[in-house]
């Protein structure tokens, strides 16, 4: 099927709503769990240190194990194949939750569900990029995540009404097997409605062993410093309990607010980015970096405008930056090009959210020091890539 097809552009749009249908209940599952996961290792008798390296653990391994993947998906053209397993590791570790008998055993599983999606996600995103080649890649990864991130919102609040009804983690956790049978029957279908998106998008010039764009470093660099600065809910949750700043029972409620702004930003955010190119960046990583003071400093209310203004840093991660990828590299090299942007995030992502984690049991105000100069940093090379990419007429 020719890229320039009329038909082409439909099915894309459909790919694209199919594979959000099934991320909404996967985050249905694993965001409705990670909403208490700090306030659970704390019941355990985790400490902050404990959460922080746990949270910044599983990014780490969530992200840079994505480089194996990434390569692995490209070398065999096996996207789907690699896709499934990784979404069984991940929908299995959350309801295991529910038999965790200590934080070490509640530890892995977390850990372990990152893993999952460190697998699944790179041949994934490389899936949808090929779809959304066809519709824009802004609004196509900005509506994936917009589906996305209607699960982040509806699984917390799930899990926020099983603990204020019945007052146990355990069985939130249990309740999550549903979601997650129902991604894998999801999964299978759009296996089956589509198995082989690549065709979607006309194969790109051959690309030598030049190796990546400097351009593309350039932006990974910028990335990662965002990452490093960006707080793992688990600790804002684990803040939040310790404090008392926030009842437990709308910790999760927080998370879905959160969510709804990540989701509603998505598309937004997906539209200015086709629109006006990469200069939207740098208005709103000024804008999510407000977060940490509010969350980390300030009283009820102030918390609630942080967890909103945390979502929309979260829907700028999620659906412009994975986007903007796609723009600078071409289609043979972007399972290992996620793969390897991928994987510097997480290890940017794991020692800022263990710094976090250790500066949390020393001082709250370096903790906010600390998130908002680190994502400051990133501003001038997003300028930069944003001026190069002008110059070649790209985003």
């Amino acid at each position: 099927m020719p890229a320039d097809d009329r038909r082409v552009k439909p099915a894309a749009l459909r790919f694209v709503l199919m594979i959000g249908a099934l991320s909404l209940f996967a985050d249905f599952t694993y965001e409705g769990a990670r909403s208490v996961t700090g306030p659970f290792l704390a019941l355990l008798g985790a400490s902050a240190a404990v959460v922080g390296v746990v949270a910044g653990l599983g990014e780490l391994l969530g992200y840079g194990l994505r480089v194996f993947s990434g390569q692995l998906s490209e070398r065999t053209g096996r996207f789907w194949p690699i896709t499934f397993f990784g979404y069984i590791v991940q929908m299995a570790s959350v309801p295991l939750l529910a038999l965790a008998g200590n934080w070490r055993i509640a530890a892995l599983l977390i850990v372990s569900e990152r893993i999952g999606k460190a697998i699944r996600n790179p041949p994934r995103d490389v899936m949808l990029s090929h779809a959304a080649k066809q519709i824009g890649y802004g609004w196509g990864f900005g509506l994936h995540e917009a589906l996305d991130q209607s699960g982040a919102l509806l699984g917390p609040l799930l899990v926020a009404f099983i603990i204020a009804a019945h007052g146990g983690y355990r069985r939130a956790f249990a309740v999550l097997l549903i979601p997650a049978a129902i991604v894998l029957i999801l999964l299978a279908v759009a296996r089956w409605l589509y198995p082989r998106p690549e065709n979607m998008e006309s194969s790109a010039a051959d690309v030598h062993a030049g190796g990546l764009p400097r351009i593309f470093w350039i932006y990974m660099a910028g990335a990662a410093l965002v990452a490093a600065g960006f707080a793992d809910f688990s600790l804002i949750a684990y803040h939040f309990a310790r404090t008392r700043t926030v009842a437990p029972d709308w910790v999760p409620i927080l998370y879905s607010v959160a969510m709804a702004v990540s989701g509603a930003g998505s598309l937004v955010f997906g539209k200015l980015l086709d629109r006006i190119g990469t200069v939207v960046l740098v208005p709103l990583t000024i804008v999510a970096l407000l977060f940490a003071p509010l969350v980390f400093l300030g009283n009820f209310r102030l918390a609630v405008a942080g967890a909103a203004i945390w979502g929309l840093g979260m829907g700028v991660h999620e659906s412009v930056i994975p986007a903007i990828v796609a723009t600078m590299v071409p289609a043979q090299r972007r399972p290992s090009a996620y793969g390897v942007f991928t994987a510097a995030y997480g290890i940017s992502w794991f020692i800022g959210s263990a710094a976090i984690g250790l500066l949390y049991d020393v001082s709250i105000f370096a903790v906010t020091a600390f998130c908002v100069l680190t994502q400051l940093a990133s501003i001038p090379l997003f300028v930069m890539v944003q001026r190069r990419l002008r110059e070649r007429g790209a985003v």
